[in-house]
């Protein structure tokens, strides 16, 4: 993935909303060695306003239009789920590395797709799965590799809302959006909670999703929401059964009556020992007493910007890890396999 490229390497952002603009262009106008050229979105205001905050020249409203005439050699990719695919092939056609916020794309075939034409074009593709770049699950990963815990049989991971459903954007539309909390944020711990894991071989999936709350309420923690057009679930759970015996349980909401207004963790049973990911603590029994082997304080809230910086410096030929393209592969096809399981009421085999 090694480039000769020019300096500084000029970037393209498609998609002018909140995480293009806190998370993306934020980390890039940092950096010196970056130039932040061009900005696409079909909402022509949004994109004009955007390029004044960060100075930058090329306001476009077509995805080819802007590849053509900035030529850039990086691009961000945050617009909606349902655009991920077409806008992504666009930017490796046309020679550029791209870092494309989560979820990879609507369908395993196309995210199979993506990680192909990456792999022809010789361009690094990157997903912002950043909670996996917390030095909390880098703990844990290296923990799992050393062999702290023994076997892991049960892990569970939770992505949970009382009633946090977004008021904004296409959060609620299945069509543009893919689902609901499952592919918005369950597909973040799911991520985190894989990584590790060390992306075991899962055998089979089941799950059930509700639509209970969205449907029914218009108002919440982030906002108001029209129920009438809410088309996505409003809580989702799953069971991933891995090939070693193993299991991951996964639960998602974005409403659902939990006393805490929101849940974001991972927990990991093993044999040896027993961890929860934020913040990070592994942790055993000793004669009915909890004893801790290692802990961090306080949650790392510089993901974002780890996961960032890990694209760039992968960009620029460092062997760091990425959450690369064959890893969003394997996270799309369990999404799938969860939504399927759910939406048919019977066992998805994997393997």
């Amino acid at each position: 993935m090694n480039a000769s490229l020019s300096t500084p390497l000029r970037v393209a952002i498609i998609g002018a909303g909140q995480v293009a603009d806190c998370v993306h262009a934020a980390y890039y106008a940092t950096r010196p060695d970056l130039q932040l050229v061009a900005v696409m979105d079909n909402r022509l205001p949004q994109a004009q306003a955007f390029a004044e905050r960060y100075g930058i020249t090329g306001v476009y409203q077509d995805v080819q239009q802007m590849l053509h005439d900035a030529t850039p050699d990086i691009v961000s990719v945050c617009s909606p789920n349902r655009f991920h695919f077409e806008h992504v092939m666009a930017a490796l056609a046309a020679g550029c590395h791209v870092m494309c916020e989560k979820p990879p794309a609507m369908t395993p075939q196309q995210a199979e797709q993506m990680r192909n034409a990456a792999r022809k074009a010789g361009k690094v593709l990157a997903y912002d799965f950043h909670h996996r770049f917390s030095h909390d699950a880098q703990l844990l990963r290296d923990a799992v590799q050393n062999g702290v815990f023994g076997e892991i049989y049960v892990t569970t991971a939770q992505a949970l809302r009382r009633c946090g459903v977004p008021g904004w954007g296409v959060f609620t539309n299945k069509a543009l959006q893919g689902g609901g909390p499952l592919i918005d944020i369950g597909i973040h711990m799911l991520d985190a909670a894989m990584y590790v894991l060390g992306f075991p071989a899962v055998k089979r999936v089941t799950a059930h999703s509700f639509q209970k709350l969205g449907n029914r309420k218009n108002r919440g923690q982030f906002g108001e929401w029209d129920p009438a057009t809410f088309t996505v679930e409003d809580a989702l759970f799953g069971t991933l059964e891995f090939c070693n015996g193993g299991i991951l349980r996964l639960e998602t909401s974005f409403a659902l009556n939990i006393r805490e207004q929101s849940v974001l963790n991972v927990s990991f049973c093993g044999e040896k020992a027993g961890a929860m990911l934020f913040p990070a603590h592994i942790f055993a029994d000793v004669d009915g007493e909890l004893h801790t082997l290692a802990q961090r304080d306080e949650t790392d809230d510089q993901r974002h910007l780890r996961s960032m910086e890990a694209f760039v410096q992968h960009v620029l030929g460092e062997p760091v890890m990425i959450a690369d393209a064959e890893q969003g592969v394997v996270i799309q096809q369990l999404i799938a396999a969860l939504y399927n399981a759910a939406e048919t009421g019977e066992c998805v085999e994997l393997c």
